[in-house]
């Protein structure tokens, strides 16, 4: 039965023979077959690997001992193994298969994975990100409508200001008006007095002149009269005193608004963490160089960035452990740390030069040279800005600078009391949470010093008090989705949950993690954790 990829322009045939639509194909020799031919091709006392025509090409020639084809699959290492894999004796013990099994069943699997995301997962994503599209808009309305809704009341706290100060001005204009009419009254009196004086003086200088006696006999004096000058009226001017008000007063005039809650739906952790995936990477593998594996980000769900110690390149695996991409750094300097920013850029650390760089498509940009102080951990932050933790040059201070590209925008450096938040001269890592919070490992100390955005003091964890008598050796942190923080535990080889104010939840120390160092998470909240000593990346899950 001809199958359906085959065109009748375009039949494959047998390569001896050219029959049609041959069923077997050699793997070895690359040649079509059809089944009478089978046995005249395998006669001839060569090496052969004859399989049905649907999986030519599923016996892989060995990578190690080449042109040897891999019969096997070893499980425990997976990967295709030869005879010569198997006599070196490297995978003793290990659990072996054959390899057109392995194909068969991940074909299957396969089959179904293509069958359940084309009818169910991607249908549901579409649904989700239509729904998110809609909720985009609804939420942009709704802030809109608060920030409608705020002018609108400080329009009317403004009115109620302007009548307030109309009134005031009203009742002032009044005062003077009746002020002005008492002054003016006691001004025409005495005027009129005055007058009345100036004729006194008048007559009374005739008088004196006069030698009329009936005149002056009926003379009379009014000095006693006018010796009794006008009361003068006593007068207290009003005055204003403004009322003192701060930035509270002001808030409580205007209203209040409660705060934005976003609340993820509970997802509870598995019982046993368990790895997906044990990638192996250049790190370990040459016991010469390349031996210390120290920091892991991850690009997507699927591919993450690496560093080790003394090594100037920064490399690009897949989840396969294949090598995407590497880079390596401008100044010939080992970078100190990686992170992978929100527009999926890597941006890493130069210790030994004081620089924050960025990597671009085609060269490496410096985003950031320090004067006085040296970069030690960065992490990209919810905002699109860029945290760094660094130490001064002389090892006295340390801080938590926030970068908007190149520009600084914030200093965290001291607490309420003018102490400083971390010790300096030591190891130290950096982690943003969902809420902000901003979480660095002090090594001196062994604790976790978590701080707000603005950066006040939230917590500060050195263990669990249930395992006080043993010693906490963090190194790396992240965060997830839920806000639930997760530190590296180097010397006890297990990982450290907390939730976001710091309580204890979980311990992830059961995937025989060997020296955990780096970690990060993907968008799915698989954990990463990059191995000091075996080079190795583990993706593990710890969420149903």
């Amino acid at each position: 039965m001809e199958e359906p990829q085959y065109s009748l322009q375009d039949v494959i045939r047998c390569d001896l023979c050219e029959a049609p639509v041959p069923l077997k194909h050699c793997d070895m020799c690359h040649m079509n077959l059809c089944s009478a031919c089978v046995v005249a091709h395998i006669s001839d006392g060569k090496t052969h690997k004859v399989v049905p025509f649907k999986m030519r090409g599923s016996t892989p020639k060995c990578l190690k001992h080449f042109p040897n084809l891999c019969e096997l699959h070893c499980k425990q290492c997976s990967i295709p193994v030869c005879s010569s894999c198997i006599s070196s004796g490297q995978h003793d013990h290990h659990k072996k298969v054959n390899i057109l099994k392995i194909l068969s069943e991940r074909k299957n699997r396969m089959q179904k994975d293509l069958k359940e995301l084309e009818k169910s997962i991607y249908p549901q994503y579409k649904k989700i990100a239509s729904n998110i599209s809609v909720q985009i808009a609804d939420q942009q309305k709704h802030f809109e409508g608060l920030i409608t809704a705020v002018r609108k009341q400080g329009e009317a706290l403004h009115q109620e200001v302007d009548a307030a100060i109309q009134r005031m001005t009203s009742d002032i204009e009044v005062m003077g008006s009746k002020y002005m009419v008492a002054i003016h009254r006691q001004e025409i009196e005495v005027n009129r007095t005055i007058d009345e004086i100036q004729q006194i003086l008048l007559d009374l200088r005739k008088l004196m002149d006069s030698t009329d006696a009936c005149l002056v006999a009926k003379y009379q004096s009014r000095n006693e009269e006018l010796r009794s000058l006008p009361a003068q009226f006593q007068v207290t001017l009003p005055t204003f005193t403004p009322h003192g008000f701060n930035r509270e007063q002001i808030d409580h005039h205007v209203g209040f608004l409660s705060e934005l809650k976003i609340t993820y739906p509970a997802r509870p952790f598995i019982t046993e963490p368990r790895i997906i995936s044990n990638i192996s990477t250049e790190f370990g593998t040459d016991k010469s160089k390349h031996n210390a594996l120290l920091s892991v980000s991850c690009l997507s769900d699927s591919k993450f960035w690496t560093c080790g110690y003394d090594d100037k390149i920064m490399r690009l695996y897949n989840l396969q452990g294949e090598l995407v991409k590497s880079v390596q750094t401008i100044s010939g300097n080992m970078p100190y740390d990686i992170a992978v920013t929100g527009n999926n850029t890597l941006v890493y650390t130069d210790y030994t030069d004081k620089s924050i760089n960025i990597v671009g498509d085609t060269q490496i940009q410096p985003l950031v040279k320090l004067d006085g102080w040296i970069p030690l951990r960065v992490c990209s932050s919810s905002s699109g800005d860029l945290l760094v933790i660094m130490d001064s040059d002389d090892d006295t201070q340390s801080r938590v600078v926030r970068y908007s590209g190149s520009t600084q925008k914030q200093t965290i450096q001291w607490d309420d009391q003018g102490n400083p938040f971390y010790t300096s001269g030591h190891n130290k890592y950096i982690s943003e949470n969902i809420n902000w919070d901003i979480c660095v490992v002090d090594c001196g100390v062994r604790a976790i010093v978590v701080v707000s955005a603005a950066g006040k003091l939230r917590f500060r964890y050195t263990g669990p008090t249930s395992t006080t008598e043993e010693s906490f050796d963090p190194l790396d942190i992240t965060s997830d989705s839920r806000g639930n923080i997760l530190i590296t535990d180097f010397y006890n080889q297990r990982i450290h949950i907390l939730d976001q104010n710091g309580h204890f939840l979980r311990y992830i120390d059961n995937c025989r993690l060997d020296c955990p160092w780096g970690l990060c998470v993907d968008s799915r909240d698989s954990l990463f954790v990059a191995e000091y000593r075996t080079g190795k990346v583990k993706k593990i899950q710890y969420y149903e």
